[in-house]
């Protein structure tokens, strides 16, 4: 995290570890106020890459599984970089400013997928780096997001995933109550008081527990090859295009479309446990061959107690009792997903 807009924040009561926001001061009552009202979020947990130079459409639209080709500065996408075993070593949401491309992906993930990409350049007229210290990625959720921005912007995107322009800010619609911010610390730092007028401060966990409620994988590194995109649900988000041209993994993405050999997906699932549930975590089914019958992909502590989840488990499974971490623990209870899976 930049060390301007570290010290801001802490001046705003901010509590960081590793340089991510934990809470403001009470993440109970942050989870309570993400639910029910309109919060404010610093997305430190995140970093920016920024791939730039006169190949870099080209360059990323050959890797990603996406179409890159489809992205202006109107229109962010979800995507993912795969090997070549189909298996996703990162899922990250993708937007333009002017000629440059911005990826969003895990902290813990930009260093690795920064030398990944570097491999594929060769002589490609393109160049990557990591954007986190020069730009700031604020979240604003909430039944009252829209009409709180609206006091500063004189217009707003209407649609999933759209993004304007206002200057040096760009605002991308999330859904019909999230959006992503992003600007630099001097705007940002201007920006924060204006909105937490309203909005409440809100923790990093706040944002990723909205993740998983919105059915939005995000791959970690104790994740990194262990779903192939649809099992993710990524080509229910838009972020698989299976008209394209080849890409690493794109074989098996198809062959699994086409042929109709997708034997697992991930559910959003809500857990009562006493110690957080992690993303790797096994779960069981007696029917299950060896009982492990799935993964957590995402998981973070859910509003008024126990964890909401994301789980890519064998579909066979989702109508018969799952159980967290053994056969005799917890057991999950599915909940409904944002979208329809097909």
């Amino acid at each position: 995290m930049n060390h301007d807009w570290q010290n801001f924040l802490t001046t705003q009561g901010a509590h960081l570890q590793d340089g991510v926001i934990q809470h403001f001061g009470d993440a109970s009552a942050e989870l309570i106020a993400t639910r029910d009202g309109t919060v404010l979020c610093d997305l430190s947990q995140f970093g920016v890459l920024k791939v730039s130079g006169d190949d870099a459409q080209h360059f990323l639209h050959n890797l990603f599984s996406s179409d890159v080709n489809a992205l202006t500065p109107l229109l962010a996408q979800y995507s993912s970089l795969n090997t070549a075993k189909g298996r996703a070593l990162a899922t990250f949401l993708i937007w333009r400013d002017g000629s440059d491309f911005l990826l969003l992906l895990p902290l813990g993930l930009i260093a690795a997928i920064q030398k990944k990409l570097s491999m594929y350049v060769l002589r490609a007229k393109v160049k990557i780096e990591n954007a986190s210290d020069s730009m700031v990625c604020l979240g604003l959720s909430g039944s009252n997001a829209a009409t709180l921005l609206q006091q500063h912007f004189p217009a707003l995107p209407q649609n999933p995933l759209a993004v304007a322009q206002h200057g040096d800010f760009q605002i991308i619609r999330l859904d019909a109550n999230r959006f992503q911010i992003n600007t630099s610390v001097q705007q940002a730092s201007a920006l924060w008081p204006k909105l937490s007028a309203t909005a409440k401060p809100v923790g990093s966990p706040s944002w990723d527990w909205l993740n998983i409620r919105a059915g939005i994988a995000v791959i970690l590194p104790q994740t990194q090859e262990a779903f192939v995109p649809q099992m993710a649900n990524l080509d229910v988000i838009g972020a698989v295009n299976f008209k394209k041209g080849c890409y690493p993994g794109q074989e098996i993405v198809a062959r699994m479309q086409y042929l109709g050999k997708t034997k697992r997906r991930m559910y959003l699932a809500h857990v009562e446990v006493d110690a957080a549930p992690q993303a790797g975590d096994e779960l069981f089914n007696a029917a299950a061959e060896g009982n492990v019958c799935g993964l957590v992909a995402n998981a973070q502590a859910a509003p008024g107690g126990g964890f909401d989840l994301l789980t890519v488990i064998q579909i066979a499974s989702h109508d018969t009792p799952v159980h967290f971490g053994s056969l005799t623990g917890a057991p999950l209870q599915f909940q409904a997903l944002p979208y329809t899976l097909p």
